[in-house]
């Protein structure tokens, strides 16, 4: 025994040990298991292109989902867009407009969002399906009617688990802005701008709607589609481009069928094809997220696989093919009519857009129409040959195309127009252009690229395009410098062989379009807008943790230098760190309400030369130095523009200053632009929203606003240009302030500035301003104004002379938001959401720039004729009654809260930021004193101040439309009816 227990003990020990050694192996197992998932985790691979100053990386996602992605520090937000590879061109010929119809169903949300009750609704929406299905066959007006009835009816029950703009609450939770989308021949885009830190909640609501998508609230959104139908019918535009299209392309769907859609389809939907459309294209490998901003590119694509990676890839996402287009070998022309001003279009065939015949059809653009030193731009706008002349290319996936747009100036026809652009195209071919054009369009080029950069959208945008149209980002990175390539003898072979007869014409003359036709309003019952219903997804996002991000304001202290150029001129500087671009401003504080005539001088500065150089000279001197000027008249400003390449700065001011004091008077130029002008006014009263605007300013401002308060026509025809000259070389000699924007340091800012912008010794003072104020609006009144269309503009608008107090600037930010300003406003859930009364609504409580003026409030909508009487109706019951909820004003004082934070004022913008700050007698950014008196505004406060400053005022009804089809009676209940005539409102 007394051996055997020192053996036991021994084996004991052994055991102990084995087990002990064992357990660390065991751990140590454990440890390298974690270690290698660490080292094993998913590695998002990319790609990235030599050369691209974007640093873009593109990632494919297991499941065919494409990302591209570009960092951007300079403010903590970033601008998302998901792009899916299918427009109208996909749409089935029987629905047409199924594809942009289906872009606004993508905003009513799926089962975890915007329903109550997923389960309860789900065979309500079934049975709304089925029914559409059966209604779309049916032809008897009476049968409609009464299928209609019922889809109302069910409508109506399914409605009680609706809950309408859920999608927007969670965007204004996260502090999103831009909320919206499009849709386009070959593609729909959804675009979001995000804070910096809400990545992961963007990413996951986008998941759920990109494969979970319902479709609910469709009848009352169809209204809406179809509002923004009859918007688009006095727009001569669309109209312009649709039969251009069905010329050049007649057997494809970009010529045969409208990203709108014809109205038949509009009132014939159907959900079922709506579901197969979205089914086959809505897939990952046919999307592509396109990000830009300030973010992680690593964490970033991990937050985007670990949510869209379930995303099922479609079995066929590859776009149809179409039979070969017909020959087009001779000219074919047509005519269509419209309320808007004559013009014509022209347009050539060419090839796909990632075909590389795109890069010369770009140079081309610019040789022909620049904006600047182009042959359409010297030859036919400078010399006023034409009202206005221009051309591009419409690159789009399939097929694209050369367009030219020309209008005529009075007296002279289409055809003419057509002629002298023709002419243009020849030169072209022939090679007269200057042999340094096509450097300076590198130039350019480079410059609206560094330009591009500066803008999140910019980036973003390029990802879209190049992904839509399937152009190789390599191919889209070294595109300048392949252009820079391309010789003028390749330019005009090209041209000589593009240009062919075979090029098609629409001239669209004034008149009345015979095949527009009167749509009744639909029975509608307005759904119930649930507003204080949230579903479990809202309350989960809302109540997510995010690192919050800090606000940062402007410092004008730090943020602007100030000093002084010369002995007299206050120079305001800020430095550009970023790239080689300048901005330089003249800023003089007084304007039109000073003295109207220096609206004519911005006009004429444009067409004169000097003693030493032709306008022309200087057009192209400028546009070799990548550089452009502008002056822009305000209301009581004037400012004198100067921007491009900085390197270039100083020959480009010197240029500039020597136009200013040396412009040379050209009797003819002017006799010609007093012409065009004379034109351009004529042309604006057939255009409904400048129509609109002008009625607008007449009815808030009086006879005397800056529409009406113009050099009249005979003063123009009696005023010698001379005087014109004569205000221009006095300009600088008048106080006003010198801004720059760029790389250079103060010192030699100042230096260059000062050697070229010379002054008088004695500044004179500037000229006093009358300014146009808003007037008084304290009673109930009508005014209307004629316009022949199939729908009304009409503002509410009231003004009792209230002052403002910038201690209520905080509560006001958060009524906008809460009440009218967005998707998930007020406004736009109970006229639109409701009701489908319109596609365009809202509301506005405005504050005055100047601390010395006065606030105001305004309604505003585009509507169908018919349901003008329920518009106002509706826009009064929300403005007495302002429904008040808790759970929309948290959202929308969050909305507000996170914007301010992540919003930042850089560039020529602080400038612009301190002007303001200026004018309302504050010593910071007006932003800064809202952000800090956010936490005080309460639901009380928005219901208080509405209920003192809204609800129940009389107001000035303002409406542009045809008399004839409008619901005169019940304007006529509201108060007096002023019928204003066009030349009352125009002034002319």
């Amino acid at each position: 025994m007394s051996q055997i227990i020192p053996t036991f003990a021994a084996e004991i020990i052994i055991i102990i040990n084995i087990l002990l050694l064992m357990k660390t192996k065991f751990l140590l197992t454990i440890a390298a298991m974690a270690l290698g998932m660490s080292v094993q985790a998913k590695d998002f691979k990319y790609v990235t292109v030599p050369g691209d100053k974007m640093q873009t990386r593109m990632y494919t996602l297991d499941n065919g989902l494409k990302v591209f992605l570009s960092v951007n520090t300079e403010k903590p937000r970033i601008q998302t867009y998901i792009a899916v590879r299918t427009g109208s061109k996909n749409d089935p010929a029987e629905t047409t407009g199924l594809a942009h119809y289906l872009e606004h169903l993508m905003f009513k949300g799926t089962k975890q969002f915007g329903t109550s009750n997923p389960e309860a609704e789900a065979p309500l929406l079934a049975e709304i399906e089925q029914r559409y299905e059966a209604y779309r066959k049916l032809t008897d007006p009476e049968a409609r009617k009464k299928a209609y009835h019922e889809i109302d009816s069910v409508s109506q029950v399914a409605a009680k688990y609706f809950i309408p703009n859920e999608y927007d609450k969670l965007m204004a939770a996260i502090g999103a802005e831009g909320t919206n989308a499009y849709t386009s021949n070959d593609v729909t885009c959804y675009t979001e701008n995000i804070p910096s830190n809400e990545i992961d909640n963007w990413a996951k609501i986008q998941a759920d709607r990109f494969q979970n998508m319902v479709i609910r609230g469709f009848h009352t959104e169809l209204e809406a589609v179809y509002e923004e139908y009859n918007i688009g019918l006095t727009s001569d535009s669309r109209k312009l481009f649709a039969t251009l299209s069905k010329l050049l392309w007649p057997n494809h769907p970009y010529g045969t069928q409208t990203t709108i859609g014809t109205q038949e389809h509009l009132k014939n939907p159907s959900i079922t094809n709506i579901k197969n459309y979205f089914n086959k294209w809505y897939r990952p490998n046919n999307v592509a997220i396109c990000m830009a901003g300030d973010f992680d590119p690593d964490k970033t694509i991990a937050i985007i696989d670990k949510y869209f990676s379930s995303w099922k890839p479609g079995a066929d996402v590859k776009q149809p093919t179409f039979a070969p287009l017909p020959a087009l070998t001779q000219p074919k022309d047509t005519t269509i009519v419209g309320p808007e001003a004559e013009r014509v279009w022209m347009a050539w065939r060419a090839k796909q857009a990632n075909a590389l015949q795109a890069d010369t059809l770009q140079l081309m653009e610019d040789v022909l129409s620049n904006g600047r030193a182009g042959l359409f731009d010297l030859d036919l706008n400078q010399t006023m040959k034409v009202q206005s002349a221009n051309g591009g290319c419409e690159l789009l996936r399939d097929h694209s195309a050369f367009f030219l747009m020309g209008t005529p100036k009075q007296g002279q026809s289409l055809e003419e127009v057509r002629s002298l652009m023709l002419a243009e195209i020849d030169k072209l071919k022939k090679g007269d252009f200057p042999e340094n054009l096509l450097p300076s369009i590198i130039n350019n080029k480079k410059r609206s690229y560094y330009q591009r950069l500066e803008s999140n959208e910019g980036r973003a945008d390029m990802f879209v395009d190049a992904f839509i149209n399937e152009v190789d980002w390599k191919q889209e990175v070294e595109s300048i410098d392949r252009i820079s390539k391309i010789t003028k003898q390749e330019l005009v072979d090209f041209a000589n062989k593009f240009f062919t007869d075979g090029y098609v014409t629409v001239f669209k003359k004034q008149g009345v379009d015979s095949l527009q036709k009167k749509i009744d309003k639909p029975a509608i019952t307005a759904i119930p807008t649930n507003r204080d219903m949230m579903s479990q997804f809202v309350k989960d996002v809302q109540n997510a943790e995010v690192e919050p991000i800090q606000p940062r304001f402007v410092d004008f202290k730090k943020d602007l230098t100030i000093a002084k150029l010369g002995k007299s001129l206050p120079f305001y500087y800020v430095k550009n760190n970023d790239n080689g671009l300048f901005n330089l401003v003249f800023f003089y504080e007084f304007g039109q309400s000073a003295d109207k005539r220096y609206d004519v001088v911005a006009d004429y500065i444009k067409l004169l030369g000097t003693d030493k150089q032709s306008a022309a000279e200087l057009k192209q001197k400028f546009y070799e130095l990548a550089c452009d000027w502008s002056m822009n008249v305000g209301t009581e400003n004037i400012t004198v523009n100067l921007s491009g390449l900085n390197e270039n700065m100083p020959a480009a001011l010197a240029l500039l200053e020597d136009l200013f004091k040396n412009a040379k008077v050209d009797k003819a130029a002017y006799d010609q632009m007093v012409n065009l002008t004379l034109k351009r006014r004529n042309d604006t009263k057939k255009s409904q929203g400048a129509y609109f605007s002008h009625l607008y300013s007449y009815a808030t401002v009086g006879e005397r606003n800056a529409y009406r308060d113009l050099v009249s026509e005979q003063e123009l025809k009696d005023t010698n240009p001379q005087v014109f000259v004569d205000l221009l070389k006095g300009l600088s000699n008048y106080t006003h302030k010198v801004v720059y924007f760029g790389p250079m340091s103060e010192k030699e800012a100042v230096a260059a500035i000062a050697k070229a912008h010379r002054t008088a010794k004695k500044l004179a003072a500037i000229p006093e301003n009358k300014p146009y104020l808003n007037a008084p609006a304290t009673q109930n009144e009508v005014l209307i104004a004629p316009y022949d269309a199939k729908n009304i503009y009409m503002r509410m608008y009231h003004n009792e002379g209230r002052s403002w107090n910038p201690d209520e600037a905080a509560v006001q930010e958060v009524f906008n938001e809460y009440y009218g300003g967005g998707m998930n406003g007020i406004v736009f859930q109970e006229m639109r959401e409701a009701r489908g009364l319109a596609y365009n609504a809202y509301a506005y409580y405005a504050q005055p720039s100047w601390k010395d003026r006065k606030e105001f409030f305004m309604t505003h909508i585009i509507t169908q004729n018919d349901k003008m009487s329920d518009c106002i109706a509706h826009f009064n019951e929300i403005l007495n009654n302002m429904p008040a909820s808790e759970a929309a004003f948290k959202i929308a004082k969050d909305a507000v809260t996170k914007q301010m934070a992540s919003n930042r004022t850089t560039k020529i913008g602080i400038f612009n930021a301190y002007l303001s700050a200026l004018r309302l007698g504050l010593d910071c950014s007006l932003d800064e004193i809202i952000y800090k008196n956010l936490d005080k505004v309460t639901l009380q406060d928005i219901v208080n101040f509405e209920k003192q400053q809204m609800a129940n005022k009389p107001c000035r009804y303002i409406i542009l439309g045809d008399e004839k089809e409008l619901d005169m009676k019940t304007l006529e209940k509201i108060g007096p009816v002023k019928r204003l005539t066009t030349e009352e409102v125009f002034g002319y």
